[in-house]
């Protein structure tokens, strides 16, 4: 079966660069993307029920997965919410459809995004997973504008099996996101 472009790329060059910069001896010390998770957040009162079966199409097509539906841990009364109500929606991908999903990402949709300069390198967390926000769905080329019932933003989190960030950083930036240029970032 055929290896996702990206994939291929990990394990003949980004595997080989790393090991060399890091003064790695073995090749199971690479770290890798384990998954891409990606969360949705759909609060409005009226018509939930259809704005998620909207979105959790849109999603589907976006990714080439289903989406979970996920629901508040408790009541809070502030917001109108009872446990168990649907709060979002999440898809977790892995394996082959990470690899395309981020292939797609880094390579088609990022440089759509209007007057889009790269990402910042500050997004990291203490354990090496990287988050993004995209402020809106509309940027996939797999969306049709007249569907969508309404712009919403998407968080995506690309979860690494390193907690060393510079590491982290590294692979990212050799699997194709594009970061800041440093020139820019201390301005």
């Amino acid at each position: 079966m055929n290896q996702p472009r990206l994939k291929e790329k990990y394990h003949k060059k980004i595997v080989p660069a790393i090991k060399k910069e890091f003064n790695l001896q073995n090749e199971m010390q690479v770290p890798r993307v384990t998954k891409v998770v990606i969360n949705v957040g759909i609060t409005e009162e009226q018509h939930q029920k259809q704005s998620l079966e909207n979105f959790a199409e849109q999603l589907k097509v976006i990714t080439g997965q289903k989406s979970k539906v996920t629901t508040a841990k408790k009541s809070i009364a502030g917001f109108k919410l009872r446990q168990g109500d649907p709060v979002g929606l999440m898809v977790t991908l892995r394996g082959k459809r990470m690899y395309q999903f981020m292939d797609k990402l880094f390579s088609i949709v990022m440089p759509r995004i209007k007057d889009f300069q790269g990402v910042s390198k500050d997004s990291f967390d203490s354990n090496g997973n990287y988050n993004l926000g995209m402020e809106e769905q509309i940027v996939f080329p797999e969306i049709e504008y007249g569907k969508i019932d309404q712009v919403r933003s998407l968080q995506l989190t690309f979860v690494t099996n390193t907690k060393d960030k510079q590491i982290a950083t590294k692979l990212l930036e050799l699997m194709g996101m594009p970061f800041v240029k440093d020139n820019n970032q201390n301005k």
